[in-house]
């Protein structure tokens, strides 16, 4: 008997079925097309919903095309998936059991076909994954099975197999999911040839945000959009409708209204002038620049919503025939990088009566896209973190090439060499402008310095953390951030994690601040009314000759020592091992300020008056 008829649950093979050698010849890397199966069968006693499989990849494989199935991730082919992906069925998610089918296999089953470009493993070897598994909650996975060289089997079961009604039929849709970000697809009107979708993206993370986010997704079936309120294509484009199949259906249709043709359109949010239009606007959260807060600062802007209407071509062509789209990917200019999955169908969503009745209008059919923060390893820090203390005169600045370097750094400056320490208030002048001053310090503290000299941070925000007092009782420590972009921050954030301090805290005098709810270790600070800005840089008081000067916030921060008994403040406890700016984290120094005895008491008091009257002055 196959295999499959041992497994009393969810049973998935992968079949490696062919490939060959592709240009260009590289004997040390050569790339090998390859073509294999992925099958997932339902032998349990109940339906599986949303299915979704890991795929084990290990050889560097470049996923081309995958039929029945889309990247949970989000991404759109070709994908890297080389440290293995997880796939989601597409355009049939759900796997019915043979006791609701009896014994269907056609609704039991599919069959994914795999066709990609893999590195190093020609014939006769065969380039086999890792392992497989059934990644969907309440399920677990016995060790994968080689069969010969080019077939691995697993068989899945329930962990909890009365989790279901006995006659084996699942409720109609899945429970609705938490994570960092929420993305509701809500159909509200459905006519034969065209539906009006409600888009609404929420953040549930306490340090989650997005300013001037743009969401993408994937038209599956031809789908185009004809309108949109509360919301806008980043690109009008009707190309691929005039030249497509869209022009040859709808032969009537002036696609000059049409607003977006493009498979995969980007959609952007409008600004606030445009929230009462009475032909764009007029839809609840919408209309803020972009903007998403966290709940924690204010529950009625953690949301944004937009409507559209989106024409379906055949053989869709029935008010039921409802599909969404896929591969969301949603962003924004300096925010967490966001990972989403694939739709899932939920219950229909509610809404407030229109007219103000007190009744809820249901949507015809709902989805639901989970987001969730994520930390890849290409990615860049858009801020950085400089210290300094009240024990040494010399600032710790932000990391060479914190935010990134180019590829090819000129040869004025070098990507490897660390930065040169600085007078406190050198840390307000912008850095193609410290040249005179690092030279002028390393002179005074007898430092050698390396030629080329390190190159600059180069982030648009940095935050300096400096260790303003440190007595019996207690400690102080003073964050000052500093915008250099051209755009300023309204309604701004920042977070600090302090492993050892925070039972401590005390007071944070110029912001609004608090313990981060939920967390022992991590302190919330957002500007008070009127401080809520962060300016963007702007010219000296004489642009020909000043440099350019940053936006700045500052504030103190006061902590007791009692209820964090042994802390050692100077020597480490007192410093963030983590900071956030607007829930993007931020690089932090390699090293921390040490107790060097200073050039002079004057030297330093100088320094950090210069620094505080500069503040004032913004």
């Amino acid at each position: 008997p196959p295999p499959s008829d041992s497994c009393n649950g969810i049973f998935l093979s992968y079949n490696y079925t062919g490939g060959h050698a592709i240009p260009p010849t590289d004997p040390t890397n050569q790339a090998y097309r390859f073509e294999s199966t992925l099958t997932v069968l339902n032998n349990g006693r109940h339906e599986l919903k949303s299915w979704r499989a890991f795929v084990g990849f290990r050889h560097q494989e470049l996923l081309v095309s995958a039929s029945n199935a889309v990247l949970a991730d989000g991404s759109s082919f070709p994908a890297e998936v080389g440290n293995g992906t997880v796939l989601a069925g597409f355009p049939i998610s759900d796997l019915k059991s043979a006791v609701e089918t009896a014994g269907d296999r056609a609704q039991m089953e599919v069959r994914v076909g795999l066709v990609g470009t893999q590195f190093g493993v020609g014939a006769p070897d065969v380039p086999m994954p890792l392992n497989i598994s059934l990644v969907n909650d309440g399920y677990s996975c016995l060790n994968a099975t080689n069969e010969g060289n080019n077939v691995m089997h697993v068989c899945c079961i329930q962990d909890d197999l009365n989790s279901d009604s006995n006659n084996g039929v699942n409720d109609e849709f899945l429970a609705r999911q938490e994570g960092d970000l929420v993305i509701m697809y809500d159909v509200i009107r459905a006519y034969s040839d065209n539906y009006w979708a409600q888009v609404s993206i929420s953040i549930h993370n306490p340090l989650g945000r997005l300013d001037k986010w743009q969401l993408s997704f994937d038209w599956m079936r031809e789908e185009f959009i004809y309108a949109m309120r509360g919301a806008y294509p980043y690109v009008v484009d009707t190309t691929d409708c005039i030249f497509g199949r869209q022009g040859q259906h709808y032969k009537e249709m002036d696609f000059s209204q049409v607003l977006n043709c493009e498979r995969r359109p980007t959609i952007v949010d409008l600004p606030p002038t445009r929230a009462n239009d009475s032909i764009l606007g007029r839809i609840p959260f919408c209309c803020r620049n972009g903007t998403i807060l966290p709940p924690l600062m204010d529950p009625s802007k953690s949301i944004s919503s937009f409507n559209m209407q989106v024409y379906k071509m055949p053989p869709d062509l029935n008010t039921t025939e409802l599909v969404p789209p896929q591969n969301w990917k949603i962003k924004g200019t300096m925010n967490p990088e966001y990972e989403c999955g694939s739709p899932i169908r939920v219950t229909p969503s509610q809404f407030p009566d229109p007219s103000g009745l007190p009744s809820a209008t249901a949507s015809i059919a709902s989805w639901q896209v989970v987001c969730n923060i994520t930390q890849s390893k290409q990615a860049v820090p858009r801020c950085c973190v400089s210290y300094s203390a009240f024990f040494n005169d010399s600032a710790i600045p932000c990391n060479t090439c914190a935010c990134g370097c180019n590829s090819n750094p000129s040869q004025t400056c070098s990507a490897t060499e660390p930065a040169l320490l600085l007078r406190p208030d050198a840390l307000l002048i912008p850095f193609e402008n410290r040249t005179a001053e690092a030279l002028s310090w390393a002179d005074i503290k007898r430092r050698s310095v390396p030629n080329p000299l390190p190159c600059g941070d180069n982030c648009g925000v940095s935050i300096n953390w400096h260790l303003l007092s440190d007595h019996k009782d207690g400690w102080t420590a003073r964050i000052t951030l500093f915008n250099w972009g051209d755009s300023s921050f309204e309604d701004w954030f920042a977070a600090v994690q302090l492993d050892k301090a925070v039972p401590g805290f005390e007071e944070v005098y110029t912001f609004n601040g608090s313990k981060l709810l939920g967390s022992n270790n991590t302190l919330f600070m957002q500007g008070r009314p009127g401080l809520n800005y962060l300016l963007a840089e702007t010219d000296g008081a004489k642009p020909k000759k000043d440099p350019r000067v940053p936006g700045t916030q500052q504030s103190v921060i006061s902590f007791k020592k009692k209820s964090t008994p042994g802390i050692k403040v100077a020597a480490g406890d007192g410093f963030p091992t983590k900071v956030l700016f607007n829930g993007e984290e931020c690089a932090l120094p390699t090293r921390l300020p040490s107790k060097a005895p200073m050039v002079s008491g004057r030297s330093s008091v100088f320094g950090f008056l210069t620094l505080a009257l500069l503040l004032l002055m913004q």
